[in-house]
């Protein structure tokens, strides 16, 4: 003799299997955000003067034109390892603050038709601070992405 799944029974399995997957679903989030804290940022490190940095790229709507680790437009480079491909180790500071402002100061480069960066006209400490955001960005493992070795 054949059983007959009831509304009942349907409506167990329904839920049952429902919750299931769920509860699944929230593990591997959980899992995927403690791997990604513990393995890929270096939330350590992070300094007020980074946090600071962080704040001047927002306010000043650097990712309207550049990308930062993947992320944001595709009009200017990706600035997510910039200091390293200038060459510059993540210990240098004060390089990097000067690379960084040499580099900002001399644009718009009034070269009629190329892309133009504006003028921001940011302070020495200001200058610091998102020469450190970027020291730090340069030392997240993103695992090869994005692909921007060439500059």
């Amino acid at each position: 003799m054949r059983e007959v799944m009831t509304k009942s029974m349907a409506r167990n399995i329904f839920y049952g299997g429902s919750l299931f997957f769920i509860i699944i679903f929230l593990g591997l989030s959980a899992q995927s955000h403690l791997y990604i804290k513990s393995t890929s940022t270096n939330e350590a490190t992070l300094t007020a003067s980074v946090v600071q940095g962080k704040k001047i790229w927002e306010e000043n709507a650097c990712i309207d034109c550049h990308t930062i680790l993947g992320e944001g437009a595709y009009y200017a480079p990706e600035l997510g390892n910039v200091m390293k491909r200038w060459g510059i180790e993540p210990e240098d500071h004060a390089g990097a603050k000067d690379t960084l402002k040499a580099w900002m100061d001399a644009m718009p480069s009034g070269i009629e038709g190329r892309r133009q960066m504006p003028q921001f006209n940011l302070t020495d400490e200001q200058y610091q601070a998102l020469a450190d955001f970027l020291l730090w960005t340069g030392t997240i493992d993103t695992q090869g992405w994005p692909p921007n070795d060439a500059g």
